[in-house]
């Protein structure tokens, strides 16, 4: 069940006493863990309680004007049920994203596929709307690794999405973007399609232990590129790990000192080897249930359709706007939103 509020205060009576107990701070690290789920439950049952009153004002006004016949409290009306509906889907989406990491910042990577620049043009597209999708939500959007295109656009790109959800709503984005339009850099003005791919992992505190070996690392130094970057930089601050197990390839660039992008991109290696044995254990339980495993970074998730019509329409869900220039200003709600149900769907499909 999506909306268990009796199961959530039968929780929280459970933890105010566990949290009374004087013992359970000989624990300091399971208090800690405990007090916070306590904040995080007390926070949502008083969202919940503030919508019931809400809806029981919106009630009362509405039965007045009924019974008065006053039009004019229409208005009012109106906007109580419009803040009431915005309350609603934001617990909704909590509601969604109960997920182990989905309350964390997130790592944000965009891959231009092949298509060479018409790719990289678009993957810089992409950049610019989930940068703007951040903006529209009021997260911190810090680029880690940019690298330009010869022509335009960008060869590499990863941002650190910093906000409460920001994993658990960016991850429904992992996956294929497929952009159709008349291409800039075709003088013949002929038909393109291009594709990027997005990936989103989150990023992992310092309580989750990642074994990396030293000897296990092949660590280049270089010289910022981007904005800013090499007509600016002279020294080689920029740092690139290889972490040949996995071939895994990290780029830290955003800091001004080798050190500090050193750590950052630890950090963020940390986070893909991570997430990395995370997916390989979902992929044998989903091949022990006889299933087939979803390899979400090869999957075609969206189409953008410029041209010979506009059309933005998600293929997982099938939700679809003719609204393109919107959509690659940011507002991709709709689709996150669409996704995240579908997901909970599956979940509670009886296996």
């Amino acid at each position: 069940m999506l909306f268990d509020l009796a199961g959530k205060r039968a929780r929280l009576a459970e933890l105010e006493r566990l949290v009374n107990d004087t013992h359970l701070w000989e624990d300091p690290e399971r208090a800690a863990q405990l007090t916070r789920e306590l904040g995080r439950l007390r926070d949502e049952l008083e969202r919940w309680e503030r919508l019931r009153q809400r809806l029981q004002t919106v009630a009362e006004l509405a039965q007045w004007a009924q019974e008065s016949g006053d039009e004019g409290l229409t208005p009012e009306l109106e906007a109580e049920l419009r803040k009431a509906e915005g309350e609603f889907r934001a617990l909704e989406i909590a509601a969604l994203l109960s997920g182990e990491h989905d309350r964390s910042n997130a790592i944000l990577s965009i891959t231009p596929g092949a298509g060479g620049t018409d790719a990289q043009d678009w993957a810089e597209m992409l950049a610019r709307m989930y940068r703007r999708w951040a903006e529209r939500h009021g997260f911190e959007f810090e680029v880690l690794d940019y690298t330009e295109g010869k022509e335009a656009g960008i060869k590499s790109f990863t941002a650190l999405v910093k906000g409460e959800y920001a994993y658990g709503l960016l991850k429904t984005e992992r996956g294929v973007h497929r952009l159709v339009r008349i291409s800039p850099f075709d003088a013949s003005k002929s038909r393109h399609t291009s594709f990027a791919a997005v990936d989103v992992i989150p990023e992992i505190g310092e309580d989750i232990k990642v074994d990396i070996r030293e000897e296990d690392l092949e660590i280049e130094t270089f010289r910022s590129s981007g904005p800013g970057g090499q007509h600016m930089q002279k020294n080689e601050t920029a740092v690139r790990i290889v972490h040949k197990p996995t071939g895994i390839v990290v780029t830290c660039q955003s800091e001004r000192s080798q050190h500090l992008n050193r750590m950052r991109a630890l950090q963020i290696l940390r986070a893909r080897l991570y997430e990395l044995e995370r997916r390989k254990r979902e992929e044998e339980l989903a091949r022990l249930r006889g299933e087939l495993p979803e390899i979400s970074f090869g999957n075609q998730i969206r189409s953008y359709v410029l041209h010979p019509y506009k059309l933005v329409k998600d293929l997982r869900t099938e939700v679809e706007t003719s609204d393109v220039e919107s959509v690659l200003d940011g507002d991709l709600d709709e689709f996150i939103y669409a996704a995240l149900k579908q997901e909970a769907k599956s979940r509670q499909r009886p296996t």
